[in-house]
C-alpha cells in the first residue's frame, strides 16, 4: 500500500495542477498554501459550531476555497483546462457571496464600532479564518505583481469571503462582543 509521501518535494519544489513544478516558496505556492490554511481555519470554526446552522455554510465555503486553491495552483500554460466552479473561480461565485452578505446584514445590521473578537468560540474561530483569508488575498496580490496570470475573480472572491466571514462572526458572537474602545 503506497504511503502519503512521494519524496518529490524533498528538493524544495511542489507540483502544479496539470503539470510543472515551482519552489515551495514561490508566490503561487504561498497564495494557494494560505488558501489551504483558510480551509483548515474554517474547519475549526465548523467543528466548534457543529450543532449550529452556520456549520453547513462553513462547509460550503471550505469547498469553494478548494476551487480557489485549484485556480491558483494551476500551471499557467494549462489554465484552459479549468472547469468553472470546480477548479476555476467564477463571477457567479463572487455574486453569491455578495447576495449572502446583503441577506445577513438586512436581517441583522452590523455594529457601528470596532469589536474585539472572542465573546464566542465559533465567532472567534470564524474571525481567525477571516484573517487567514485576508492574508491569502494579500498573497494573491503579491502573485499578480510578479506578472503571473491570475484570475481576477480569485482576488474578488477572497475579498468578499472575508467580508462574509466578518458578518458571520458577528452573528455567531451576537451582541456580546466588547468594543475596541
Amino acid at each position: 500500500m503506497p504511503g502519503i509521501y512521494t519524496r518529490s518535494g524533498d528538493d524544495g519544489t511542489t507540483g502544479l495542477l496539470f503539470g510543472g513544478r515551482v519552489g515551495k516558496d514561490d508566490p503561487a505556492a504561498e497564495a494557494y498554501g494560505t488558501t489551504d490554511e483558510a480551509v483548515a481555519a474554517l474547519g475549526l470554526a465548523r467543528a466548534l459550531g457543529a450543532d449550529r446552522p452556520v456549520a453547513a455554510e462553513l462547509l460550503e465555503l471550505q469547498r469553494e476555497l478548494f476551487v480557489v486553491g485549484a485556480d491558483l495552483a494551476t500551471n499557467p500554460e494549462e489554465r484552459a483546462r479549468l472547469e468553472p466552479g470546480v477548479s476555476l473561480v467564477t463571477a457567479g461565485m463572487v455574486e453569491r457571496l455578495e447576495r449572502r452578505i446583503d441577506e445577513l446584514v438586512e436581517h441583522r445590521p452590523l455594529p457601528r464600532r470596532f469589536v474585539v473578537p472572542g465573546a464566542d468560540a465559533v465567532g472567534a474561530a470564524i474571525d481567525l479564518a477571516r484573517s487567514v483569508v485576508r492574508r491569502a488575498e494579500r498573497r494573491v496580490v503579491a502573485l499578480e505583481r510578479t506578472g503571473r496570470p491570475v484570475n481576477p475573480e480569485v482576488r474578488r472572491y477572497l475579498n468578499r469571503l472575508s467580508d462574509l466571514l466578518f458578518v458571520l462572526a458577528r452573528g455567531e458572537a451576537d451582541e456580546a462582543e466588547p468594543a475596541s474602545r
